[in-house]
C-alpha cells in the first residue's frame, strides 16, 4: 500500500533537485535513483533517500516524479523487470517530466491506463519564474484528468511556489514549452535586428539598450541577453545552436498540424544563419555572429565612448531660451493634449488643425486659433508640428500657406511626429536652403493621450546644441523625461524606430503564439499568465510612459476578443514601413521585421487597419496583436480568443460514465434525523426554495423564532437573507448577525448541530467570498468550503470544473453568458477553481483548490466522496476549498451521501450552493407543480398579480412571451423605472399611486394583472449605485404592493430580490411554508397568518429559470377557468359523490340571479337551463346573461341548452356559449333519432361540449310544448344500448314513468327497476344518466333515483310556479317585484339543492 508521504523520483537535474528539497521542507520523505554521482551526492545532502533502480524507487510511494529526455527511455524505466511499475500502488500519482512530445506522453498514458491499471498520470514542466514576483522561484505546468490532478495537487503544490493547471489531456507541458520557446526565437532575433539597424544609424548600442529597456520594444530577453551579447559573453555554443534546434523541433510540429508560423520561421533562418558562421566553431561570440549576418560592426560601437542621453537633456533644459510665442500644428488626440499643456505652463500658444471642431475646443481651453499653417507660424519662437506621418509633415510646412513662409528668421520647428530618420535629415537640408536661420528639432514622443495632456511625455530629441537649446523649455514642459541623442536631426526618430521595431515584432509574436497555443487546445488564458510570469514575455515592466506594454497589454484584448482601438493597427504598419524602408538605405538585412510588417499590412487589407494593433492576431488566426489576432484567424481559422467553447449538451452528457448503480436519496431519507446536523439555509433570496417542499422559511433571525425552529427539530430550515440586494458591507454584517443569533439560539436550546448552506445564484452571482468570510468569523474555522452551484432545473452543471449555463441543446461556459455581466456580480472564469482565485483577489489561489469530479461521483460513489472529504486537512490551502462536479441529480446525490459520512465523522463544512444540494442532502423527493386546485382556490374570483422586477435578458422575453399568449385575459401595468429611481419624488409618488389603483380595479375585476419595470436597463457608475438604483425600483415595488387593498388571488413575484422585498415588507410575511413547486424550480409558498394575505400562494419566480415560455405556462395554470367546472364533470363528481345536480329552467334575469344566489349560499354547483322557447323569447341576451353569471360565480355553475329538437336551431346553439346540449329527436323514428342525434354528438364534440339525448319519450307539458300520454312511451334497455353506440353521446335522458309539468293526482309511478338497468348498461359505457320531470317527486323518489345512478334532475315548474305567484303579489314598483320574484325562485332552488344533496358540494 501507498504511503501518503513518501515521493520517488527516477532521474534528477537541477530543477528536479529543487522540487524534492521543497518536498523534503514541507515534511515528505523523498527517495530517487539516479546514475549520474554528482546529481546523487546533492539529493543526499537534502535529506534524500537513495535507490538503485526504478523498482525500488516506485515502490510504497504516493507518487512518482520520472524525467524523460527521450522517448526510448519509456520502456526501460517503466515496463522492464526492474522498471518502476513493478512495485507502484495502482492508486499512486505519476508525474513525467519530459522533452518528448505530447503524442508520445498520450500513448504512455494509455499503455499505464489500459495494460497496467495505472490511472492517475499527470504531465509537469517545470521552469523558473523571470517576473518580478516570481524571479527565480519554480513554476510547475502540470496536465491530465481532473481526477488525477485533483489527486496531485497537494504535491504539486508542495513542490512549486506558482502551478498552473491545464486539465484535460496530458502533453500541456509540453505545449506550453513550445509557446514560450517560440516567443523566446522570435525575441532573440528580434533584439538582434534592432541594435544592428540602430548601430548603424549612428546610435550607440548601450544607449539603445538603456532606452529601450524601459520602453514598449522590452522583453525578458532583449532585457537579460543584450547585455550579455555587447559584452561578448555569449558564444555560439551556449546559446545559438540550441535555439536552432529549439525552434526547429517547434517548426515541425507545426507542419505536422498543419500551422503556419511565419515569424518563427524567418527567426529560424536567421538564427541558422548565424550558426552557419564560423564553419564549426562554436566558440564564437553571438557578437561576432551578428556582426556576420547584418554586416555591421557591433564591436566598435559596443566600445566606443559612451553618453547620458538624460543629463545632456537636463543641461539643455537648463540653458534653454526664453519662449513667448508656440505655434502648434496639428491639433489631434495627442496633439491637443500637448498645445493644451502648453497652455497650463503659461505659454501663448496658437494652433491649427483641419478638423473645425477641434479648434473651437481648443479656444475654449484658452488657445488661440489660426486659420492655416502660415498664420500658426506668424510670430512664433517655436512652432511644434504633430501630424500623422511624413506626407502631412511635408504639406504643413511647404504646401499652400504653408508654414515655412511665414515662419520669422531664427525660428525652431520641433517636429513630434513619428517619421523616418532619412526624412529628417532631408528636411534640416531643405530648411538650411530657406535661409532664414530656420532650426529643426527632431523629438519624436510616446506616452499616450493623458500623459500628453499632463505634460509628462517621454521625448526622444536629437539636433544642432543651438536648436536644442532654442526649444529647450517647451522640449521640458511638454515631458517628464527628456532624452538627448547625439548625432544630429534623425538620431531621435532612428530610437524611436528601433523601439517601434521591437514593439511591433513583440505584437506580431504574441499573436503568433497565442494563435499556436489555441491550436494546440491550450486554455490561452491560462497560457497568457504562464508566459507573463515566463522568459516568453514581451515586457515584464512598466515602461517609461507608466503603461504596462505589448504582450502583457496587447494579450489580453485578444483573449477578450476586444478590438476597441488603443493604438491602431495601422500605426504600425507605418512605423514597421519605416523600418523596412530605412534598413533597404543602411543595408541591413532585417528578414523579421520585414515580415512582421507584411503581416500587419495584410490585417489592414482584411479592414482591420483602424481597429486595435493586437487584432493582428486575426491574420493568424487571420496578423497585428489585436488585428494581428484577427489576422492569424483568418489564415488558420483557430480562434485566440480565450473563451471557452460552447458545446452540445447532449453530446458532453453522453460523454460522461455511468451513473452511480443505487440511488443514495433512500439511505439519506433513512438515517435517524437525531444523528444528523440540521441544516440551515441562509437564502441570499428567496429562489432558494425551488427544489424543496414542506419545508418553512423564515424571514425574521431574532433569536426567539430560532429557538423556536430548534425545537421542532426539522431537518432543515430556510432563511431568507435578500443579501445579494445589500452592499457587500451590509450582507457581511447581517450574516455576522445571523450566525452569532443561531449560535445563540443553538446553544440555549443545546445539543443542537447544525450545517450552514450559503444558497446563492446557480450563476455564480451573489456575496462570495466575504458571506463565507463572515459566516466562518463567528462559526469557526471550518475543514472546508463547499461549492456547487448545479442546478438542474435551471440547467445550470458543473463538468471538469467548467460551470455552464444551458441554452436550448448547448452549454454556454458561465463567464460567456448575460449572468456574467452582472453590474453588481460579474466575473469573468467559468472554471470555478479559476472563479474562486478571481473571486477571492488571488487570496484562494486555483491552484489550491480541490475538486470532486464527477468521475469520482459516479465511479467511487459516496464512500469515495467521503474519502476525499475527510483527507482535507483544516487550514491547508489546498484544503479550505472544493468545488463539486454534477451532472444529475444522482450526481448531487452522492455527493450528498458522501458528505453527510464526513460529517458524522466529525468533519464541520460550510457550503456555498445552488438549490440543488439543499433537496439532495435533506432527501427531497420531487412532487408534481401545484395547481390552484391543489390549494382549493380554484374557486377565489378575484384575479391574481404578477410582480416583475427582474432585469436579466431571460426575463423579457418571458415578460413578452405572457403577453403574447395571454394578453386577452391579462391587463398589464408599465412602470417606469426613470420616474422611480431617476425622476424628483413627486414623480415616484404620483407613478407608485397610478399602478397601486389600476391594480386594485383589475383584481376586483377577476383580470389577472401584471405590473412590471419597464424594461431599459439603468445601472450605476458603480457596483454600489447600481445596488441603490435597484434598491430604488425594489422599494418602490414593495410600496406598489403595500397599496393594493384587494386580495389576490394569488402573488406572483419575478425576480430574486423582488420577490425577497415583497414578501418581507409588502406582505409582512415573517413566516411561509415552502408548498412545492409551481413549475420545475419555480418555488411556491404559503404565507403565514401574520401577513396581510393569509394563506395566499406566493409564487416566488427566479429571473433566471426556465424556457421562454416558462413564465407564461406558470400564469395559465393558474388563471381563473372561464367556467369552474363543465357540464361533465359537474356530472362525473356528483356520479362519485352520490348526489345529483339541479338544473334549473331560466327566463329572464331574476331567474338567473336566483339560480346564482342560491348555488351560492348553499356552495352547490348548478345548471343554468335555457329551453328552446326560453331562447326564442330571450335570444342571445338571455344566453349572454347566463354566460356572464356563470363565469362571475365563486361555485361551479354551467349553462345548458335543453330540448333541442330542430338542428338547425341545434347548429346555431353550439356557437352561442353553452356548456352543454340536449339533443331531443324522441319524437323522431329509432333509427332517425340516431341520425339527427349523431350529427350534432359530431359537432358539439368538436367545441369541447357535453352532449344529452333523450331515448323514450315523457309525457306532460313544458313551455307549451305538450306531449300525450298515448305517444309517451319508456326507454327500452336494447334501444338504449344501439343508441348509446351509434350517438356517442356523454349523457342520456331516460323515461321511468317521469314526466314534464306536474304529475297526476295519483303521484309517479316511477319504474325505478327500469333505471337500474339503464344505470348498469349505461355506466359500462362511460354516460351518465340525467333524469327530467323532477318537479313533484317525493324526497324519497329523489334518493332512490340518485342511489341507482341519475346525476341530473331537471327543475323547471316549481320555479316558474313561485316566480309567478310573486308576481302577484302587490309590490311598492318594479325593483321590489322582482326583488321578491328573485327570492321566491331562490327558496326554491335552495330547496332543491339540499334535495339532491349538492349542497356544500362546491
Amino acid at each position: 500500500m501507498a504511503s501518503s508521504g513518501v515521493v520517488g523520483f527516477v532521474g534528477l537535474d537541477d530543477l528536479s533537485l529543487e522540487l524534492a528539497a521543497s518536498l523534503i521542507r514541507s515534511g515528505y520523505a523523498v527517495k530517487a535513483f539516479e546514475i549520474f554521482g554528482p546529481l546523487m551526492d546533492k539529493f543526499l545532502k537534502l535529506g534524500g533517500i537513495r535507490c538503485t533502480c526504478p523498482l525500488e524507487t516506485g515502490k510504497d510511494v504516493s507518487a512518482l516524479v520520472v524525467l524523460i529526455s527521450h522517448a526510448d527511455q519509456i520502456n526501460d524505466i517503466f515496463f522492464s523487470d526492474d522498471g518502476a511499475l513493478g512495485g507502484l500502488a495502482k492508486n499512486a500519482v505519476i508525474f513525467v517530466s519530459s522533452t518528448i512530445s505530447p503524442a508520445n506522453i498520450q500513448m504512455l498514458e494509455k499503455r499505464l491506463t489500459e495494460d497496467a491499471e495505472t490511472a492517475f498520470l499527470v504531465d509537469i514542466y517545470v521552469s523558473k519564474g523571470m517576473s518580478d514576483s516570481l524571479n527565480g522561484k519554480i513554476m510547475i505546468t502540470s496536465s491530465g484528468r481532473s481526477d488525477a490532478i485533483a489527486r496531485a495537487q497537494p504535491i504539486l503544490s508542495a513542490m512549486c511556489e506558482k502551478l498552473y493547471n491545464f486539465e484535460g489531456e496530458v502533453g500541456a507541458g509540453s505545449k506550453v514549452k513550445m509557446v514560450k520557446e517560440l516567443l523566446e526565437g522570435i525575441h532573440l532575433v528580434a533584439s538582434a535586428e534592432a541594435i544592428a539597424l540602430g548601430v548603424q544609424a549612428g546610435i550607440h548600442p548601450w544607449i539603445i539598450y538603456d532606452i529601450v529597456s524601459n520602453a514598449a520594444g522590452n522583453s525578458w530577453v532583449f532585457k537579460n541577453h543584450v547585455p550579455q551579447l555587447l559584452r561578448g559573453n555569449l558564444t555560439k555554443q551556449d546559446f545559438l545552436n540550441a535555439a536552432v534546434q529549439n525552434v526547429g523541433s517547434i517548426l515541425d510540429m507545426a507542419k505536422s498540424l498543419p500551422f503556419p508560423l511565419p515569424l518563427l520561421a524567418v527567426a529560424h533562418q536567421q538564427l541558422i544563419s548565424g550558426s552557419s558562421y564560423g564553419h564549426g566553431h562554436n566558440d564564437a561570440t553571438l557578437m561576432k555572429v551578428w556582426e556576420n549576418v547584418f554586416g555591421v560592426n557591433l564591436t566598435a560601437a559596443a566600445n566606443a565612448d559612451i553618453y547620458n542621453p538624460q543629463e545632456l537633456g537636463n543641461q539643455i533644459t537648463t540653458k534653454s531660451n526664453t519662449v513667448k510665442r508656440i505655434g502648434f500644428i496639428g491639433l489631434g488626440a495627442m496633439g491637443f493634449g500637448m498645445a493644451t499643456s502648453l497652455l497650463k505652463s503659461n505659454f501663448c500658444v496658437l494652433g491649427y488643425d483641419v478638423y473645425k471642431p477641434t479648434l473651437t475646443r481648443f479656444a475654449n481651453a484658452g488657445g488661440l486659433v489660426a486659420e492655416s499653417p502660415a498664420e500658426a507660424s506668424k510670430d512664433v519662437d517655436v512652432l511644434v508640428i504633430m501630424v500623422t506621418n511624413e506626407a502631412q509633415a511635408e504639406s504643413v510646412l511647404f504646401g499652400d500657406l504653408g508654414a515655412v513662409k511665414a515662419l520669422p528668421s531664427g525660428a525652431s520647428i520641433i517636429l513630434s511626429s513619428t517619421v523616418s530618420p532619412g526624412f529628417v535629415i532631408q528636411l534640416e537640408c531643405r530648411l538650411k536652403n530657406e535661409n532664414k536661420t530656420l532650426k529643426l528639432v527632431d523629438a519624436p514622443v510616446s506616452g499616450g493621450v493623458k500623459r500628453a495632456a499632463m505634460g509628462t511625455l517621454t521625448i526622444i530629441a536629437s539636433g544642432t546644441d543651438e536648436a536644442l537649446t532654442s526649444s529647450g523649455s517647451v522640449l521640458s514642459a511638454l515631458s517628464e523625461k527628456l532624452y538627448i541623442i547625439r548625432g544630429g536631426c534623425g538620431s531621435g526618430s532612428a530610437v524611436k524606430m528601433v523601439n517601434q521595431l521591437l514593439a511591433g515584432v513583440h505584437i506580431a509574436a504574441s499573436a503568433e503564439a497565442m494563435a499556436i497555443g489555441a491550436r494546440l487546445g491550450l486554455n490561452t488564458r491560462k497560457l497568457f499568465d504562464f508566459i507573463t510570469n515566463s522568459g516568453g514575455t514581451s515586457c515584464r515592466d512598466f515602461d517609461f510612459l507608466g503603461n504596462l506594454v505589448m504582450f502583457q497589454d496587447r494579450t489580453p484584448h485578444m483573449l477578450d476578443n476586444d478590438y476597441t482601438p488603443r493604438s491602431a493597427l495601422n500605426i504600425f504598419v507605418k512605423d514597421l514601413g519605416i523600418v523596412s524602408h530605412e534598413s533597404a538605405s543602411y543595408k541591413v538585412p532585417l528578414l523579421l521585421s520585414t515580415v512582421a510588417h507584411q503581416l500587419f499590412m495584410s490585417g489592414s487589407a482584411a479592414g482591420w487597419g483602424r481597429y486595435d494593433d493586437a487584432a493582428v492576431v486575426k491574420i493568424s488566426s487571420s496578423c497585428c496583436l489585436y488585428s494581428f489576432s484577427h489576422v492569424y484567424e483568418t489564415i488558420t481559422g483557430v480562434k485566440v480568443e480565450g473563451k471557452l467553447p460552447v458545446v452540445k449538451k447532449e453530446e458532453v452528457l453522453f460523454s460522461l460514465p455511468p451513473e452511480w448503480p443505487s440511488d443514495p436519496i433512500d439511505d439519506i431519507r433513512a438515517l435517524d434525523q437525531s444523528n444528523l446536523k440540521t441544516l440551515i439555509v441562509l437564502d441570499d433570496d428567496p429562489t432558494g426554495t425551488q427544489t424543496v417542499h414542506d419545508i418553512e422559511v423564515l424571514t425574521e433571525w431574532n433569536v426567539e423564532p430560532l429557538v423556536e425552529q430548534f425545537r421542532k427539530r426539522p431537518k432543515c430550515f430556510f432563511i431568507l437573507t435578500n443579501s445579494r440586494a445589500l452592499t457587500s458591507e451590509k450582507a457581511t454584517a447581517l450574516i455576522k448577525d445571523i450566525c452569532t443569533n443561531l449560535r445563540t439560539a443553538a446553544n440555549s436550546v443545546g445539543n443542537i448541530d447544525y450545517t450552514v448552506v450559503l444558497r446563492g445564484d446557480s450563476t455564480l452571482r451573489g456575496h462570495f467570498p466575504e458571506e463565507a468570510d463572515a459566516a466562518v468569523s463567528v462559526l469557526g474555522e471550518m475543514d472546508a468550503w463547499i461549492i456547487c452551484p448545479f442546478f438542474l432545473q435551471g440547467g445550470r452543471y458543473t463538468i471538469d470544473d467548467i460551470h455552464y449555463v444551458a441554452d436550448s441543446d448547448c452549454l454556454v461556459p458561465a463567464g460567456d453568458t448575460e449572468f456574467a455581466k452582472d453590474a453588481s456580480f460579474g466575473y469573468k472564469s467559468s472554471n470555478l477553481r479559476e472563479w474562486v482565485e478571481e473571486k477571492t483577489l488571488g487570496r484562494i489561489p486555483a491552484s489550491s483548490v480541490t475538486s470532486i469530479s464527477i468521475q469520482l461521483l459516479r465511479k467511487g460513489g459516496p464512500d469515495a466522496v467521503c474519502m476525499r472529504l475527510c483527507s482535507l486537512e483544516k487550514g491547508l490551502p489546498w484544503g479550505s476549498t472544493c468545488i463539486v462536479n454534477a451532472a444529475s441529480e444522482r450526481d448531487m446525490a452522492v455527493f450528498a451521501a458522501g458528505m453527510i459520512q464526513a460529517e458524522r465523522k466529525g468533519k464541520h463544512f460550510l457550503c456555498r450552493t445552488a438549490a440543488s444540494f439543499v433537496s439532495a442532502r435533506i432527501g427531497i423527493i420531487p412532487k408534481a407543480p401545484i395547481l390552484p386546485k391543489d390549494l382549493g382556490i380554484n374557486k377565489e374570483k378575484n384575479g391574481g398579480l404578477i410582480v416583475v422586477g427582474s432585469y436579466v435578458p431571460k426575463t423579457t422575453k418571458q415578460v413578452d412571451e405572457l403577453k403574447l399568449q395571454c394578453g386577452q385575459n391579462l391587463k398589464s401595468i408599465e412602470i417606469s423605472v426613470d420616474k422611480l429611481a431617476m425622476k424628483s419624488l413627486e414623480e415616484r409618488e404620483e407613478e407608485i399611486n397610478r399602478a397601486a389603483e389600476m391594480a386594485d380595479v383589475f383584481l376586483r375585476a377577476s383580470k389577472d394583472t401584471l405590473i412590471m419595470t419597464s424594461r431599459e436597463l439603468i445601472t450605476g457608475k458603480s457596483p454600489s449605485e447600481s445596488l441603490e438604483i435597484n434598491f430604488k425600483v425594489s422599494s418602490a415595488l414593495v410600496e406598489i404592493v403595500r397599496r393594493i387593498t384587494t386580495r389576490p388571488r394569488y402573488i406572483l413575484a419575478k425576480g430574486g430580490i423582488t420577490s425577497s422585498d415583497l414578501a418581507t415588507k409588502a406582505l409582512e410575511a415573517k413566516c411561509a411554508k415552502v408548498v412545492g413547486q409551481a413549475l420545475a424550480g419555480v418555488p411556491l409558498w404559503q404565507l403565514g397568518p401574520e401577513s396581510r394575505h393569509p394563506g395566499v400562494p406566493y409564487i416566488v419566480f427566479p429571473g433566471n429559470v426556465g424556457d421562454t415560455r416558462a413564465l407564461a405556462d406558470v400564469v395559465k395554470s393558474w388563471v381563473r377557468p372561464v367556467r369552474l367546472s363543465s357540464t361533465k364533470e359537474l356530472l362525473l363528481d356528483a356520479e362519485k359523490g352520490g348526489y345529483a345536480v339541479g338544473a334549473f329552467n331560466v327566463y329572464n334575469l331574476e331567474g338567473v340571479e336566483a339560480v346564482v344566489a342560491a348555488a351560492e349560499e348553499e356552495q352547490s354547483p348548478a345548471i343554468l337551463q335555457i329551453h328552446p322557447s326560453a331562447l326564442k323569447q330571450g335570444g342571445i341576451p338571455l344566453v349572454a346573461c347566463c354566460v356572464a353569471a356563470a363565469t362571475e360565480a365563486s361555485v361551479p355553475i354551467t349553462v345548458h341548452f335543453d330540448h333541442g329538437s330542430s338542428k338547425k336551431e341545434l347548429v346555431d346553439v353550439l356557437e352561442l356559449g353553452f356548456d352543454s346540449v340536449m339533443v331531443d329527436g324522441s319524437h323522431l323514428p329509432f333509427k332517425d333519432n340516431i341520425t339527427y342525434t349523431k350529427s350534432i354528438s359530431l359537432l358539439a364534440h368538436s367545441k369541447n361540449m357535453m352532449v344529452e339525448a333523450e331515448l323514450g319519450r315523457l309525457s306532460g307539458t313544458e313551455d307549451d310544448l305538450t306531449v300525450e300520454d298515448y305517444e309517451a312511451k319508456l326507454t327500452d334497455i336494447d334501444q338504449a344500448l344501439e343508441f348509446i353506440d351509434e350517438t356517442g353521446i356523454d349523457a342520456l335522458a331516460v323515461c321511468i314513468g317521469n314526466v314534464h309539468g306536474k304529475y297526476p293526482a295519483t303521484g309517479p309511478n316511477l319504474r325505478l327497476d327500469l333505471l337500474r338497468e339503464l344505470h348498469n348498461l349505461c355506466s359500462k359505457k362511460g354516460v351518465l344518466v340525467v333524469l327530467h320531470g323532477a318537479s313533484g317527486l317525493s324526497e324519497k323518489l329523489i334518493k332512490e333515483c340518485i342511489e341507482r345512478g341519475v346525476t341530473k334532475f331537471n327543475v323547471n315548474t316549481e320555479v316558474r310556479k313561485a316566480y309567478m305567484e310573486a308576481l302577484s303579489k302587490p309590490g311598492k314598483d318594479l325593483l321590489h317585484v322582482m326583488s321578491n320574484a328573485k327570492e321566491a325562485m331562490k327558496a326554491v332552488v335552495a330547496e332543491k339543492m339540499h334535495l339532491f344533496g349538492s349542497a356544500g358540494k362546491a
